[in-house]
């Protein structure tokens, strides 16, 4: 099992008109051990971040990013060969025309021989189902298809950990439930952040981010008991919650109805 480590990490960006840069990711310090671990927190809040820390996407701004002792910053390579990325859209990183010849291209360093890599190659699509597919354009094949594809792509090369940005978030019921049964599958360690809460309780350890901090570290079941707290912490009260919130007004007396005084006729009238 890999060790990531984060040491007093933070993320900070140039906004132009601010004096001072932005921060996406207030200092953290961690350690990533287990098989599963689940990031979980509104868009916006860093998860995607710390995600893209792990193999070198993004570069911390102070602090340091470790893989099994190997810098992401000044070995990215050795990073990259042992962390694999999967992106939420599958088209951001299918880039050959079908599913073989992406899957070759992830092989073409790994592997010089040209017929072992296709044969490597027809292997990692058998795996995952993808075989009889595997020559049709990507653009004709559905999300879920295309997520297994990116995921197949980027496990040819064996990495030790996968990290996957909101792997479900396109995908319909049945591809959801297709993607959680492979990764329970994977012996890879795997790192992901989803919205998917199912998903999360899978898991063996759950980070809730917030407002670019981790907020809350531990049990699945704990820290999604966290997140929706959180998440209704902001929300208006509904119901019986909102009537007992409601001011209550004062009553006001009922006034007597006075009848109008009898006008003067006009002239010309009875």
């Amino acid at each position: 099992m890999s060790l990531i480590a984060l040491d007093r990490v933070a993320v900070r960006v140039a906004v132009d008109g601010r004096p001072a840069p932005k921060t996406l990711l207030a200092e953290l310090t961690l350690r990533l051990t287990e098989q599963r671990i689940g990031i979980i927190g509104a868009n916006g809040s860093g998860k995607s971040t710390l995600l893209r820390l792990l193999n070198g996407l993004v570069l911390p701004s102070s602090g340091t990013v470790t893989v099994d002792k190997w810098d992401t910053a000044r070995s990215v390579r050795e990073v990259r060969r042992r962390v694999g990325f999967v992106f939420t859209d599958p088209l951001s990183q299918l880039v050959m025309p079908t599913g073989r010849e992406d899957v070759e291209l992830s092989l073409r360093r790994s592997v010089r021989n040209a017929r072992e890599r296709s044969r490597q190659a027809e292997s990692t699509l058998d795996r995952f189902g993808l075989l009889p597919l595997a020559d049709q354009s990507i653009y004709e094949l559905s999300g879920g298809e295309r997520q297994l594809l990116a995921l197949a792509a980027v496990l040819a090369v064996d990495p030790e950990v996968l990290v996957l940005d909101e792997p479900s978030t396109l995908l319909d019921l049945r591809n959801r439930e297709l993607l959680r049964r492979t990764l329970a599958g994977l012996s890879q360690q795997v790192i992901l952040s989803t919205h998917d809460l199912e998903l999360a309780l899978d898991l063996d350890r759950v980070l809730v981010v917030d407002a670019g901090a981790v907020v809350f570290d531990g049990g699945p079941a704990d820290a999604v008991a966290h997140y929706r707290a959180l998440c209704a912490a902001g929300l208006p009260a509904t119901g019986a919650a909102a009537d007992a919130a409601r001011p209550v007004l004062p009553v006001l007396p009922v006034l007597p109805v006075l009848e109008s005084p009898q006008r003067a006729p006009r002239p010309g009238q009875p």
